[in-house]
């Protein structure tokens, strides 16, 4: 896991704040978010258990195969069973985030011109203003393992916080997400730190919340979330070699109260 993408995702209903029946229409979405959210969660502790009820049949296998016994078939069966169970599992979450996530909407003008001018000069930086999308293309490279920020990363990272800060920025909350791929960690001591991907995803999280906190973004407004690797936008390469494009943080910036 040696780099980390940030894609900065703004997902706004500001435009159906400002018609009619926008009330409404903006609390039944926040239903259908946590409804979906609920259920996502569910299935990852899910996967979680099962992931552990895997290990454990592994071990038993290996066992079984360096004395001979008997019971090696129908542990491979029940091996091959839960792989499949787990592979359905993450299938289904990737497609319900999807649908968390897709479709975003224009941003108000204001806010909208800021982030195009934002991204006009940075290389790193694309701008999608009829979804309200910006996504950084460089990795934020982080030590292997590890939760801190590259220092280059960090400083666009404190743009963005002018922007965010600005006052067509402070009619939105931010929600900042971790993710990773599916290599397990590996070495003990980094294990003390971050036990599992979920850790790490979420300490990587709050990493660029501490920029955005200690550069004028009011605590009140952030929130963080760690996905671990159970939500990846592009398939992991087999054999623990992951996706690198499943390693990145997302921001989300949101309706206030979402």
């Amino acid at each position: 896991m040696r780099t980390v993408k940030l894609s900065v995702v703004l997902i706004s209903c500001a435009f159906i704040v400002l018609t009619s029946g926008c009330n409404a229409e903006l609390k039944d979405c926040k239903i259908q978010n946590a409804t979906q959210q609920k259920r996502i969660a569910e299935l990852e502790s899910e996967v979680q258990t099962a992931r552990v009820k895997l290990d454990q049949l592994q071990r038993q296998l290996e066992s079984a195969e360096g004395r001979g016994g008997v019971e090696i078939g129908t542990l491979q069966q029940k091996i091959a069973a839960l792989e499949e169970d787990l592979a359905k599992k993450k299938e289904l979450i990737a497609s319900m985030q999807q649908q968390l996530i897709s479709g975003g909407a224009s941003l108000p003008v204001e806010l909208s011109t800021m982030l195009e001018d934002f991204a006009k000069d940075k290389e790193m930086v694309e701008y999608d203003s009829s979804r309200g999308i910006v996504k950084f293309k460089s990795d934020l490279l982080f030590e292997v393992a590890s939760d801190e920020v590259a220092p280059a990363a960090g400083e666009v990272v404190k743009s963005l916080c002018k922007i965010l800060d600005s006052e067509q920025g402070l009619k939105f909350d931010i929600i900042i997400a971790g993710h990773t791929d599916d290599i397990r960690i590996g070495k003990p001591d980094t294990r003390v730190k971050h036990p599992t991907n979920w850790h790490l995803s979420a300490h990587r999280a709050i990493s660029v919340l501490d920029i955005m906190a200690n550069n004028g973004v009011s605590s009140e407004r952030l929130s963080v979330r760690g996905f671990g690797e159970f939500r990846p936008i592009a398939p992991n390469t087999p054999n623990k070699k992951g996706n690198a494009q499943n390693r990145r943080v997302e921001i989300y910036i949101v309706p206030q109260g979402m």
